[in-house]
Order: C-alpha cells, then sequence, then structure tokens
C-alpha cells in the first residue's frame, strides 16, 4: 500500500492501492497487440463496456509500475520480467523515472526491452463511483495480481510518501487504532483480501467472479451523523457478511 502525499488535494496523506487514470495511450493498438491472455473484447464484456475495455488492463500494469516500482510483464522467451539481475534492476529504474517525468512512454519501455503484458494475470475485482454530493467525484475500477517475483516495491517520492506491504488484517486493524487512513473503498476491498487465507486462494477465487456489480454508495445524514450505505451487492464479491452495514 501506498500513503499519498501530505500535500495532495485529495486524501492526503492516506494509504492506498496503487493506480491512476486510464490514459488515451493505454489504448493504443500496439500496447493490446503485446498483451495476452485476455482480449479487447473479453476486458470490455467484464467492464460492461462495448470496445476498449483492455486499457484498463494496460492502465493497472502502467501505473502499478509508476507508483509502486512493479511491473507485471514477460520478457520475449515468456518468462516472468524480475529485477534479480543488477543491471536490470538499475535499467529499470531508469525507465520508470523517465515515464514519472514524462521523458518516456510506457510503449516505449515496452519496445525497448521487447516486453509482453500479462492482461490474463490481472483479475477485476472492483468497481465503486464515488457518491453523489461529493465535491470529487471518481469511477474507479480494481484489479488483483500476484506480485512478480524478483522486484522490490517502492513509493515514488512524488504522488506517494510511504509505502507497505501489510496484510489486510493488519491494514484494517491499524485503520481501527488510528494508526494509518483508509479511503473507504479501500477498507471493503480490504475485507475482500481478508477473506482468503493465501495469495493462491485469493486469485483461484476472484478468477471466476465474471460481471462485477458496481458499488456507488449513498450518502446518509442523521441523528448518528454522516454515512455511507451500500446496497444491492453480492456479499461473496464484497467479502464481508452484510453489505449493507457501513
Amino acid at each position: 500500500m501506498l500513503r499519498r502525499s501530505l500535500s495532495s488535494e485529495f486524501v492526503g496523506g492516506a494509504y492506498v492501492f496503487p493506480g491512476g487514470a486510464v490514459d488515451p495511450v493505454d489504448g493504443d493498438p500496439e500496447l493490446f497487440g503485446r498483451c495476452f491472455g485476455r482480449t479487447d473484447a473479453e476486458a470490455s464484456a467484464l467492464l460492461g463496456l462495448e470496445s476498449g475495455g483492455l486499457a484498463y488492463w494496460v492502465s493497472a500494469i502502467r501505473e502499478c509500475f509508476e507508483e509502486a516500482g512493479v511491473l507485471v510483464a514477460t520478457r520475449a522467451d515468456g518468462e516472468q520480467l524480475t529485477f534479480d539481475d543488477p543491471g536490470d534492476e538499475a535499467r529499470f529504474v531508469a525507465h520508470r523515472q523517465a515515464l514519472n517525468a514524462g521523458e518516456r512512454s510506457f510503449l516505449e519501455i515496452c519496445r525497448t526491452e521487447d516486453l509482453t503484458l500479462p492482461a490474463g494475470s490481472l483479475f477485476y475485482v472492483g468497481h465503486w463511483i464515488t457518491p453523489e454530493g461529493a465535491p470529487r467525484r471518481y469511477d474507479t475500477r480494481f484489479f488483483a495480481a500476484l506480485a512478480p517475483s524478483g522486484q522490490t516495491a517502492g513509493h515514488d517520492e512524488i504522488e506517494t510518501i510511504e509505502h507497505m506491504w501489510v496484510s489486510p488484517a493488519d491494514a484494517l486493524a491499524q485503520k481501527e487504532g488510528g494508526t494509518i487512513d483508509l479511503l473507504f473503498p479501500t477498507v471493503w476491498n480490504l475485507r475482500l483480501l481478508n477473506r482468503y487465507a493465501t495469495s493462491a486462494e485469493l486469485i483461484a477465487s476472484v478468477s471466476s467472479f465474471g460481471v462485477i456489480s458496481t458499488i456507488e454508495p449513498t450518502q446518509v445524514f442523521d441523528e448518528q451523523g454522516r454515512r455511507s450505505l451500500i446496497v444491492n451487492i453480492d456479499p461473496d464479491k464484497i467479502g464481508v457478511d452484510d453489505p449493507g452495514k457501513t
């Protein structure tokens, strides 16, 4: 998990999953051609889109590399990309810096390193839309994947200022204890992750989710203060027994 910069206009200081906006270049046909394990038609069907859905998978891979330094990709020989070799690690550190500085595109990095993108290894697990009335609204898709071996995550020191590998249970406990700040969707996605004892169990389950329901909480103001209510969702996909509670 990454901690957002304290100077961020939106939820500064909160811990979040790596991610960001889908860029137009994420839908480049050449990048789609480098994806395997999932077609654009398959990706679009999962997202409820007519076309272009594979760009969300490309964006997830790119943003994870930009923000966390973790790149889910394979080499030309089909082997998973690792940074076990110090020379490889240094080269991809430079790639990441150039990408974040706007000096190199993700497509250029893929061309230079002859990388392919295992879209079939990323699984769609959530779709959240910010409630009406919020000063800023977001339409966010969440994905899960196994972290590649031989790579070390690290924050970018620009948008994020700290990072930590943490179990879902520990993250939720820290939230309850007031030591970290988590967004509402982050809490609920951590509850989903916390259903599983291992990452292998998680992937085995979420790989069969299929179409994901959109979650758009409703803001309620009453004697208890401001609350967010969630209704009409599948508890098997959200990780709690009673999805109506906040």
